[in-house]
């Protein structure tokens, strides 16, 4: 049997939102590089190259200026006309923002891809925010279960975890009004609204005791990586829960794995379960502490051509068994990051089937704030598959079934234990 050497139990929370609630509906994509600004103009460019070139591959994102100079000029002086003309000569008043809105979403809607999208507004902010990996808050989780809010999870260094906020505190006021009978959404929109302000109040209940706290909000950094070490057949197996591949991913794997490592385990188990995707950059970046230079990681093929990319040291240390664990909602960087494991590290790929996401996008800010994103590359197994609509198909199929009011824990998760057995033999 697997004996755990932290015996708090995992659960999955029934609604979880970190201080702002995030529309995640457009979220299953690879973005390769940073945002770089473009105004109107070189916004019609892009879509008329991109149109015209068929310049649309896949499902990572990436972010290239164009100047315009090889476009045809009369296409765009077309565009450009027709919105003049509706602007000057439409019989009712047009509002000019939601004119260039519906004229950009127009042309996203012409590619039928269904990884394009246009942000406006809050949705912007909002995918731009989950992928930074930081927020403006006070560092909390707060969750509804049996019609209670309560605090889920306490993020370190933060005001609410300095101010002695516990986990499993219940919430019944926010800036001194009482959340009786709101939504989670509503409660979050108190806590970190812009008409809160820079502090929140946050009234609790720990056991019987009503505490309050002032709380200044701050840039938080999510923490989007857990560890945790097991114990089976007398060896100490590593693990680490990847939510999402955002700015800060690499970063928390790699303090993750080195405290792991300090404690001299003989394998790890990777969870990318639930995990939406990412930057390329940074599953890259975690492939390449265990792959070398002649392996490759990945390949991005575009209509002319495809490329081949390897790890970027000489050599790597580690060499001790890694399984990961992967289900159908695991999609692109996530499958990057199993593929590369199965077939280029010799790893067990434990779960079902994954999403099966094989294309590459790119995005780019407007000016305005908007941030639109469309397929360039399709991205390979190192092997040369394409997974798109497929998945990743493990090695070892296993599916984990709760029945209903159950949750997630150690004793009933058979994808973990059969990752933990399979590093540990």
């Amino acid at each position: 049997m697997f004996k755990k050497k932290n015996n708090k139990d995992k659960e999955i929370k029934e609604e979880k939102v970190v201080d702002e609630e995030i529309d995640d509906s457009n979220v299953r994509e690879i973005i390769v590089e940073r945002r770089s600004g473009f105004n109107f103009s070189e916004v019609i460019v892009i879509m008329i190259i991109a149109i015209m070139f068929g310049f649309l591959l896949g499902n990572i994102v990436n972010f290239v200026v164009f100047d315009g100079s090889n476009s045809s000029n009369d296409e765009l002086d077309e565009l450009v006309s027709t919105y003049d003309n509706i602007i000057n000569n439409y019989y009712e008043d047009v509002d000019k923002e939601e004119l260039i809105d519906a004229g950009i979403q127009g042309m996203i809607n012409y590619l039928d891809d269904p990884y394009a999208t246009y942000f406006s507004g809050d949705a912007s902010d909002d995918f731009n925010e989950e992928l930074s990996g930081t927020y403006e808050g006070i560092g909390i989780e707060v969750m509804l279960k049996d019609g209670v809010i309560s605090v889920g999870n306490v993020f370190d260094n933060s005001p609410a975890s300095e101010a002695g906020v516990k986990v499993g505190d219940i919430v019944t006021k926010v800036n001194d009004t009482d959340i009786t009978g709101k939504s989670l959404s509503e409660v979050v929109s108190m806590i970190s609204g812009e008409d809160s302000g820079n502090t929140s109040k946050l009234t609790v209940n720990r056991n019987g005791e009503e505490l309050s706290f002032e709380l200044s909000k701050a840039t938080i950094e999510t923490p989007i990586v857990e560890s945790e070490i097991y114990e089976n057949n007398g060896k100490k197996i590593g693990y680490i829960k990847i939510e999402i591949f955002n700015s800060n991913s690499y970063k928390q794997f790699n303090n993750a794995l080195k405290k792991l490592e300090k404690n001299d385990i003989e394998g790890l188990v990777i969870d990318v379960r639930d995990n939406p995707g990412g930057y390329l950059s940074e599953v890259k970046n975690i492939l390449c502490l265990f792959l070398n230079k002649k392996q490759v990681l990945y390949q991005l093929q575009t209509k002319s051509e495809t490329e081949k990319v390897y790890g970027t040291k000489k050599s790597i240390d580690r060499d001790y068994p890694v399984s990961v664990i992967i289900n159908d909602e695991s999609a692109s960087a996530s499958e990057i990051l199993a593929s590369a494991f199965k077939e280029s590290y010799g790893s067990h790929v434990v779960g079902i089937n994954s999403y099966g996401k094989g294309t590459v996008q790119s995005a780019s800010d407007l000016n305005s704030g908007d941030t639109i994103k469309y397929t360039v590359q399709k991205w390979l197994t190192p092997d040369g598959n394409w997974i798109n609509d497929k998945g990743v198909v493990p090695t070892d199929r296993v599916e984990t079934v709760l029945q209903e009011g159950e949750t997630l824990t150690y004793e009933n998760d058979t994808m973990l234990q059969t990752a933990i057995s399979v590093v540990s033999e």
